[in-house]
């Protein structure tokens, strides 16, 4: 009996936001963490935070709804000049669809008490273990220790720098000293109760809409005012030229200072910008200075990784600071599942940096280039979608995927398109066509189209020419399953046949021409001769699998197996057909989108495994094949009701498909567009598919 994996021991050097949101991860992967905090916690940072969709959704898979602890719904931005010219109102309502997560605001402590909360807490995996008060003093990294300035020694399988700008960790991976240095830009920082700002006739019309973010920018200062806590507290960010405030800055990041040295700063603001700003708490108004520092050539040495500010910190455009050292912990969660052993701990790592190093790099560049000049309208849309439109466990999950694969050349590499050429569909054993014979052939066919996860179905895609078209991170699909019947290649019989229909993808040839339609990545059928025609000549991507369908008056079952493994499920109800008129109107059969397929055949012979004899894309022209083949509708049916199950089950119940069906099982579905079924007769014999490139 195979023993459970126990896990790795890891320690990770600071508590903020993307060092506890690695250990939640991490241990969840189940591994055993232990924190260290140089803060004692007492007094949390007094401000906000943006958690853009990227951000917001990664914290959700580890099971942090910030919405519990007073997070507020983005729901309009709003983009003035400094003297009060509007430049731009946007209700992210109208765009937020596109996205797979909320974008939510949220006060820093409150993120932190929830990430505590979870860490701690009972639940998948075990506990971690915080230090607070625990001032690191030396990294060893190739032994994967850490020694306290107390003395305290502490041993793991690796350690992570999650310690912020002023990072101690840093130098271990560096070799040397790399300080962060002033960007040039300083910042004021506080918040109000929101009632405040509603009591006042002057200032109460720029608050008067939940969730509403409020910019107002020269060409060298910025004010920056949104909710959160409910709606009931307003953030501020007011950034300014350093040589205003720097007398005020100490080298923490929370230095105290005047109201009048504000308001100074901004003189030049409109006056109700001024009448919010005035509102202040002498108090608790902080200066902060904002920070940048030169590109580390290496996130990474040994056992060692830095991750958030101690990698890459951010200047607070963007929001994305936070939102990166999200996407740095959970990638590394990715990178160390639970078997992972620790000799390969090194690598992983390495894997970890490579997966992150260009995106973070770019969105760097991104809010440079937002602080030296104001970027909006579609520049500001074109950075906001490479920003948003990402979920990097989807994208970290590919990048280990990619890296595993390419671990063992000696391999066959080879989709569902491995068998010889037989006499099929397009001709017969004489190579004369079957055309004329196909257009009395029936068909049924029974579909849900729905909206799904963009980011994981861009990991089916087979190559980085393919991608979707347009912006967002939802897609739509259909799973479509037909039975065929009076089939003149089968004398007079059919079958059945069940795929995933990616819709929206655009092929980028070599010259840079483009080739639109939807992409299928799986086939299921239960024929073999089907298979083989259909692999060998028109690179379609088959494979075997039963396929069940019963019908009732009003309802349609689908059940989907390998030898009694049952790993499919469709299931139509509440069917009611069109009326005649409707189907007579209709009845010819409209063009659907082109197929996109990808070719792939393995060469033959042990001494060329996983290289590809031919490997190219397929395009099959829907309004062509209808010129060789008309089809025509004679009955349609829509559902009430539709229900898609997909299960992977293991290795054992599904030997040679597990791979496939486990994956066909992370696809979610956020919303049914349109399930039916459809009859009709003539059969396309697919005989125009053609190869995209020459």
């Amino acid at each position: 009996m195979q023993s459970k994996p126990k896990g790795l021991k890891v320690l990770i050097v600071g508590a903020g936001i993307g060092g506890l949101a690695a250990a939640i991860a991490l241990r969840q992967q189940g591994h055993e963490v232990e924190v260290f905090e140089r803060s004692r916690f007492a007094n949390e940072v007094g401000a906000a935070i943006h958690l853009t969709p990227n951000a917001n959704g990664l914290l959700k898979r580890i099971g942090v709804d910030a919405r519990k602890y007073g997070a507020v719904l983005t729901e309009q931005l709003r983009d003035y000049t400094f003297d009060g010219e509007l430049q731009y109102t946007l209700d992210t309502s109208l765009i937020s669809g596109s996205w797979q997560h909320e974008w939510v605001l949220i006060h820093r402590a409150h993120l932190h008490e929830a990430l505590k909360d979870k860490a701690q807490a009972p639940g998948q995996g075990t506990p971690i273990v915080l230090h607070t008060s625990a001032k690191v003093a030396d990294v060893d990294a190739q032994a994967a220790t850490i020694t306290l300035e107390d003395g305290q020694r502490f041993e793991g399988d690796l350690v992570l720098g999650a310690d912020g700008a002023h990072s101690v960790t840093r130098r271990h991976v560096s070799g040397k000293e790399v300080n962060a240095f002033s960007s040039g830009r300083n910042a004021f920082r506080f918040m109000i109760p929101r009632k405040e700002a509603l009591e006042d006739p002057e200032t109460a019309p720029m608050v008067q809409t939940n969730g509403t973010v409020l910019m107002w920018h020269s060409a060298d200062s910025k004010v920056v005012i949104y909710p959160c806590v409910n709606n009931e507290i307003l953030n501020f960010v007011c950034i300014h030229p350093d040589n205003l405030t720097n007398e005020y800055v100490t080298q923490g990041w929370n230095s105290g200072v005047g109201k009048d040295t504000l308001l100074n700063a901004f003189k030049d603001f409109e006056p109700g910008v001024l009448k919010m700003l005035n509102k202040a708490d002498p108090e608790t108004l902080k200066i902060w200075p904002l920070l940048d520092m030169e590109t580390l050539p290496q996130w990474v040495n040994g056992r060692l990784a830095l991750m958030g500010d101690a990698a890459h910190p951010f200047l607070p455009y963007r929001a994305s600071g936070g939102a990166m050292a999200i996407e740095d912990g959970l990638s590394l969660a990715v990178m160390l599942p639970g078997d992972v052993s620790r000799e390969d701990v090194p690598t992983r790592l390495e894997l970890y940096a490579k997966a992150r190093q260009e995106r973070v790099l770019q969105i760097q560049e991104y809010t440079r280039e937002s602080g030296r000049r104001h970027v909006g309208g579609k520049e500001a849309a074109i950075i906001s979608s490479y920003i948003y439109d990402h979920d990097e466990w989807d994208h970290s999950s590919e990048v280990l995927r990619q890296h595993l694969w390419s671990q063992n050349q000696q391999v066959y590499y080879r989709q569902p398109t491995v068998f010889g050429p037989m006499p099929g569909p397009r001709q017969d054993f004489w190579g004369r066509s079957r055309a004329a014979a196909s257009t009395k052939a029936k068909f049924c066919t029974a579909s849900i189209r729905f909206k799904t996860s963009r980011t994981l179905l861009k990991n089916l895609l087979p190559s980085s020419s393919y991608s979707f078209t347009g912006m967002g991170s939802v897609a739509y699909a259909t799973f479509s399953q037909t039975t065929l019947d009076g089939l003149d290649w089968l004398a007079g019989g059919g079958y059945n046949h069940f795929g995933l229909y990616i819709h929206g993808v655009q092929y980028k040839s070599a010259d840079g021409q483009i080739t639109e339609g939807s992409y299928l990545p799986v086939l299921f059928e239960d024929l073999a001769d089907p298979i083989l025609s259909g692999r060998e000549e028109l690179g379609f991507p088959k494979v075997f699998s039963s396929i069940d369908v019963n019908r009732r008056r009003h309802s349609y079952h689908v059940t989907a197996s390998w030898r009694g493994g049952v790993w499919g499920r469709l299931n139509l109800t509440g069917l009611e057909e069109k009326s005649e008129e409707e189907t007579q109107t209709n009845g010819s059969t409209k063009t659907p989108p082109n197929l996109l397929l990808h070719r792939y055949m393995p060469s033959v012979g042990k001494d060329r495994k996983g290289t590809p004899e031919a490997e190219y894309p397929v395009v099959v022209d829907s309004a062509e094949d209808l010129t060789v083949v008309p089809s025509r509708i004679t009955r349609e049916l829509r559902a009430t009701d539709a229900r898609l199950e997909i299960d992977g089950l293991d290795w054992n119940q599904l030997p040679t498909l597990h791979h496939i069906v486990s994956r066909l099982a992370e696809v979610p579905v956020y919303q049914v567009i349109e399930a039916k079924v459809v009859e009709g007769e003539g059969v396309a014999d697919v005989s125009s598919a053609r190869r995209i490139e020459p």
